[in-house]
């Protein structure tokens, strides 16, 4: 996974992430073997994303992010972000993403 990891845009990893985080936001309630093996899915793309050299220059947006990911999860409100809110950050990367795929 993680030669393929490499190979995506910032926009996709981002998708790919915001697609987790969705996973997470749905299985929260109801699901928690669902829900910690999104949480924890999605912080291994997190994770790679941050290693990844070509984007050294964004890491503290990516790494806030994973912050407010973090304590939206696990429902601590001192951010005022919910997974939502994070889903809809992450879909911006999603749409942009499939537009670079069209051009």
């Amino acid at each position: 996974m993680a030669e393929r990891w490499a190979q995506l845009s910032l926009m996709e990893q981002m998708a790919n992430i915001g697609s987790e985080v969705g996973r997470t936001r749905s299985a929260r309630e109801s699901h928690p073997e669902r829900f910690q093996g999104a949480f924890y899915r999605a912080l291994d793309l997190f994770d790679r994303t941050l290693a990844d050299e070509r984007w050294r220059g964004r890491r503290f947006e990516i790494a806030r992010a994973r912050e407010l990911f973090c304590a939206a999860s696990m429902g601590q409100d001192m951010y005022h972000t919910s997974l939502a809110d994070l889903e809809r950050y992450f879909m911006q990367f999603a749409m942009a993403a499939a537009l670079a795929r069209q051009l």
